[in-house]
């Protein structure tokens, strides 16, 4: 089922928040103070291709350099990409068939608004 719904995913809307992400991420690697956040925005790519069997957690070492740096990364780029979920979201749940897609848009909002301090890890 994962299968089915990672390919639905990556046709409809994976692939589009993923392009959000790299460009993102890209522009952070040029600007070499935010080298930090280009590696989180590449991280969330990844999972923004291919989200179902993983999740988010927090990372427990994470201190108040990540937080001081959510705030910065909120201001700069996660705002843009939550409104990017939302908007997909939306435009899933209108079909029953898109209503898990959508959920699962809704649900990467949180690391898209604060990268910093969170891990993916593969679900068992």
């Amino acid at each position: 089922m994962r299968l089915i719904l990672n390919v639905i995913w990556l046709v409809l809307c994976g692939l589009w928040m993923a392009l959000g992400y790299i460009v993102a991420g890209i522009i952070c690697c040029i600007l070499i103070v935010t080298i930090p956040f280009g590696l989180a925005s590449f991280r969330i790519a990844a999972y923004a291709l291919w989200p179902f069997g993983r999740t988010v957690v927090d990372r427990h070492d994470a201190g108040a350099a990540s937080t001081i740096g959510n705030v910065i990364w909120f201001l700069f780029a996660g705002l843009w990409l939550a409104i990017g979920h939302v908007l997909t979201g939306v435009a899933l749940c209108i079909t029953i068939i898109g209503i898990p897609l959508g959920v699962a848009n809704f649900k990467m909002i949180p690391v898209s608004l604060m990268p910093l301090g969170k891990e993916i890890v593969e679900l068992p």
